[in-house]
Order: C-alpha cells, then structure tokens, then sequence
C-alpha cells in the first residue's frame, strides 16, 4: 500500500517584507492617537468629571478659549505627525519624529497628576501603552537606516556614469 501525499495543499511560507520606517512612525502615531482620544472619552465617566465641565471646570483649570486652544494642540501635534511621518524628507523626519515623541512622554506621563489610588490601574495603563508607543516611535527614529557614501562607491558610480554616457 501506498501512501500518496498532495503536495499542491501544503501550506506556504507567508513572505515577510521588511516595513519603511515611515509607515512604522505612522502607524505607531495613529494607534498613540486612538489611545490618546479613547482614553479622554472613558474619563468621562468617571464620576464628577461631566459635572465639572458643566461648571466650567476641566481637572482644576477653566474652561477658556485658552484652554481649549491648547487641548487642540496636544491632539493635533500626534494627528500631523502621521501625514508627516510619511511625507517629511528623512532627516528632518526623523529630528521631527525624536523630538515630537520625547516632549510627548513627560506630557502624557502629566495625565497621571492628581489622580487617586482608585484609579491608579486606568492611568497606569494607559500612560504605560501611550509612553509604550512613543518608546517604539524613539526607537524607529533613531535606528532609522542610513545610506552609506565612501569615496569609493563615488568612484564607482562615477565610472558607471561615464560608461553609461559612451
């Protein structure tokens, strides 16, 4: 007896292309930016918080133009900074990307500040995740590739040019 075996239905190694760097800093920017927004919806349910902001209060400061204006800001910062990890030249994209993303972890680390032992596990996570991303975001920045330009690969390419030419 033999045993026949299909070898048209075995299963097939996935390929694994490695991923630009501009596309890791913008998917790592927009999951911070769900987690950033999803994390100030839930805190509205925390009690008292839709209270305070009916009395003209967001955590001890007041609603104000002012204020509102700079929550604009710490959202619209990460928000831009996934077209511009995909569109900014790569040296000013990875400068843009090193410091956005280490002003951005004492910043979200601030989200923290007068919160009780009650909620220490919602906070603690939270930061942990966005400071978790901002980690991967310096990372990808700082070990981005570099090209690298020796007088003998100018000599090189100059000759392949003048053989080009004749």
């Amino acid at each position: 007896m033999t045993i026949r075996t299909n070898t048209t239905n075995a299963p097939h190694l996935l390929a694994d292309p490695p991923v630009p760097v501009r596309a890791k800093l913008a998917a790592a920017w927009t999951s911070f930016m769900f987690l950033y927004v999803y994390v100030d919806i839930l805190n509205f349910y925390k009690p008292g918080v839709v209270d305070g902001i009916l009395d003209g209060l967001v955590w001890r400061f007041d609603v104000s133009s002012t204020l509102l204006t700079v929550m604009l800001a710490s959202v619209a910062i990460p928000a831009l900074m996934v077209v511009l990890s995909m569109t900014l030249p790569a040296r000013l994209n990875r400068a843009t990307n090193l410091v956005v993303a280490s002003l951005y972890i004492p910043y979200s680390v601030f989200n923290a500040a007068g919160a009780t032992w009650e909620w220490a596990f919602f906070y603690g996570l939270s930061i942990g995740i966005e400071v978790l991303l901002l980690a991967f975001i310096l990372r990808s920045a700082w070990t981005w590739p570099r090209t690298h330009s020796d007088t003998a690969d100018v000599a090189t390419a100059d000759r392949l040019r003048q053989d080009l030419r004749q």
